[in-house]
């Protein structure tokens, strides 16, 4: 009802609203050439290889994935999720037809005989409990028959079970080529069982301050040329934009919270039909409070008993400390303004309590596995019950060995629980006994040894809420606010920051928005304000206003990214720390050649350090972080020798070999060549599938369409 009232009062600006709005769609040039039309004409969402992908079939899969996966998913993470399978799908299913990979009936069935869902359900069991085909083959043939829906259902998993079974068997014929020799086994065994003992001097790039460091353009650009892999770049955006929130200004928190106090107490209204005054009672006196906050207030009644703890920290003290029938208020809690009124209060209402089952054969919901009868179950209770209350005993630690409620792997603990919510006997042994107490207890369940781990006051608190939200007047302005500024900066579009500073607005950046994109940091979910920024007929500069939640957001494109190599601009900032790197080495290097190990040491203003045990595999040097050529180039080194100046990850380093230590030879290394072997084929599915998508011809004309 109050929410009803609301919109009745707003009617006239939500007219008002409208008709501006049509007005500012029509500058915003909508229904000019310059709008967005929402997508272009086409038959395929990509092309792989040449091969197409149907935008009708992609968009039926969407929108199973959408009903499969509920509300919780936005869309386009379901288109995402459907991209990256139909890739999948056709560039695997591309080397099966090149193979002749195929799969037969019987090859599909035994793939689904060894899947749990299948093999494990019930229904395709025989009398033995082993999956029967055949029965698997007549729930099929039954669908068919007379549940149509289903069996269409049942084709398109059929469709994603032929495909798993397809690329099972292409994997596997992969497999079959991995393996791995006995020297590769022994190279393994050597890379994390040889040791090295060494001092090291570490003169640390970080000496040289960046400043003392000269990068040209030229330097970075003859870097990307030479790394061109490392610096693609997909096509992106650039935008800008000025938020207009819709929320609440401080006159109108001050009429909500003006409207709640005028129902605390009673009020007289005059009643035209009867003319004669009325006299509405208030919440403070109001004896049915369930119908008084239906009418009147934004949040309905809650007739559930709440600890302390489960109510607004901040106001938890002054509500539980309230008299019966006392009221507290009016406070703000987040976006509300409240009054609370005690309604009840019940000592100890809440038990916090741990406990330990022993089941037996025939129990309520007895695991099938338990068969030890009453009687010995009764003997074990009482066994674990004159443990537990041994000095020293955890019953936690207990409850996880011993208990057979779903509770064992929380140590029995229930948690917090009021009157009538377990079984009557758990229930008078938990509210009866204090605080500390362990007892034994007989249910349907079988024998608990309960614990009594705490106890909680609870109330009944009944309160009106006004949730503060702008006005009229203040909707009205913030879009009048936003039209205008969209207006005065697409006459001047190079002025867009200078005039939002001019109005004290903050103009907020997003850059490298990718085509498929849908949150902006700022806007959260905004898929068209991605749209708009990559139509081809949306030019840097161009300016657009959006409605969006809560508000509106002014939106300027401020620079567009071909796919490609990045710019030395766009790269610098990866680029730069790593030519850097190198010319600090060149200069330390340079610097301090021909000297000892302590005159480096001492010329630098740093120490001599040591490092024990290091392994090729494992390459960190304690104090200096993952150091593997300088790892590698000790081991290189005899016993005794210093190594030149070497340049690592973080610093020059000169190291000395103190001792090193062979790993013992083994007879066979046959278990080393093994784990290689398995480790290879462990990444088949992945890295054959990423090298073949890598090499695959890709066009992605999702953003056409989503």
């Amino acid at each position: 009802m109050a929410v009803l009232e609301k919109i009745r009062k707003r009617t006239t600006v939500l007219i008002l609203i409208i008709g501006l709005a049509l007005f500012a769609f029509v500058i915003s040039g909508v229904f000019s050439s310059d709008g967005f039309s929402g997508g272009k004409v086409g038959s395929s969402v990509a092309e792989i290889n040449g091969e197409e992908i149907s935008i009708d079939e992609f968009r039926q899969k969407v929108e199973a994935a959408s009903r499969r996966f509920g509300p919780q998913a936005s869309s386009m993470q379901m288109v995402n999720t459907v991209w990256e399978q139909e890739v999948r799908n056709m560039v695997l299913g591309q080397q099966f037809e090149e193979l002749g990979i195929d799969i037969e009936q019987d090859q599909i069935v035994n793939y689904i005989s060894s899947n749990p869902a299948y093999s494990q359900s019930p229904q395709f069991l025989n009398e033995d409990g082993v999956f029967d085909a055949n029965k698997f083959r007549g729930f099929i043939a039954d669908l068919k028959t007379n549940n149509p829906a289903q069996y269409e259902i049942w084709l398109q998993e059929e469709k994603a079970i032929i495909q798993m079974a397809k690329e099972q068997t292409y994997f596997n014929l992969i497999r079959a080529g991995v393996g791995a020799t006995l020297k590769e086994g022994e190279f393994e065994y050597k890379l994390a069982n040889d040791k090295v003992d060494l001092s090291y001097v570490r003169v640390p790039y970080t000496s040289i301050s960046d400043s003392a460091i000269q990068v040209s353009k030229k330097e970075i650009e003859n870097y990307i040329s030479a790394h061109k892999k490392d610096f693609k770049q997909d096509e992106a955006r650039d935008i800008r934009f000025v938020y207009f929130e819709e929320k609440a200004s401080l006159e109108d928190e001050n009429a909500v919270k003006e409207e709640i106090v005028k129902l605390l107490d009673d009020t007289v209204e005059y009643n035209a039909s009867k003319d004669a005054n009325d006299t509405l009672v208030g919440f403070r006196k109001s004896t049915d409070l369930a119908a008084f906050l239906d009418r009147n207030s934004d949040l309905k009644y809650d007739t559930i008993y709440k600890a302390k703890n489960d109510l607004p920290a901040k106001f938890a003290d002054s509500l539980i400390n309230l008299p019966i029938g006392g009221i507290y208020g009016p406070y703000r809690d987040g976006n509300f303004f409240k009054f609370s009124k005690m309604v009840d209060k019940k000592p100890n209402g809440s038990v916090k309590a741990s406990h330990i089952l022993i089941s037996f054969a025939g129990a309520e919901r007895a695991n099938p596995e338990v068969q030890r009868t009453k009687e010995e179950a009764e003997k074990e209770a009482k066994e674990l019950l004159a443990e537990a209350k041994k000095t020293g005993v955890v019953f936690a630690e207990l409850a996880r060995d011993k208990s057979d409620g779903p509770s064992a792997p929380r140590g029995g603990d229930l948690g917090y629980f009021q009157e009538g919510v377990m079984t009557e006997k758990f229930n008078d042994v938990a509210f009866n006994n204090p605080v500390g107490y362990i007892g034994l207890v007989e249910t349907e369940f079988g024998f608990h040894i309960v614990k009594v781990d705490d106890k909680q006051d609870i109330y009944r608190i009944a309160t009106l809420a006004r949730e503060i939200e702008p006005s009229e007047e203040t909707t009205n302005k913030l879009f009048t606010d936003a039209t205008k500024f969209e207006m005065e900066t697409a006459d001047s579009k190079e002025n867009f920051a200078a005039l939002a500073k001019s109005k004290d607005y903050v103009v907020r950046p997003v850059n490298k928005i990718k085509a498929m994109d849908e949150n902006l940091p700022g806007l959260s979910a905004q898929r068209p304000v991605v749209q708009w920024a990559f139509n081809e007929d949306t030019k840097v500069g161009d300016i657009k206003r959006f409605n969006i939640n809560n508000g509106y957001a002014v939106v300027q494109l401020t620079a567009t990214y071909k796919e490609g190599v990045m710019s030395p601009e766009d790269a610098s900032v990866i680029v730069l720390p790593k030519i850097r790197k190198d010319k600090k080495a060149e200069r330390i290097i340079e610097a301090n050649k021909g000297k000892s190990m302590d005159a480096l040491a001492t010329d630098n203003n740093v120490s001599v350090a040591t490092a024990s045990a290091l392994t090729m595999q494992a390459p960190t040097i304690p104090g200096a972080g993952r150091e593997p050529l300088v790892v590698g180039r000790a081991f290189a080194i005899d016993k005794g020798n210093t190594s030149g100046l070497i340049k690592g990850e973080t610093g020059v380093f000169m190291v000395k070999v103190i001792n090193k230590e062979e790993a013992p030879k083994l007879d066979n290394y046959s278990t080393y060549a093994n784990n290689v072997k398995a480790a290879n084929e462990s990444k088949v599915s992945s890295a054959v599938f990423a090298a073949l998508k890598e090499a695959a011809e890709i066009e992605d004309k999702r953003s056409i369409f989503y």
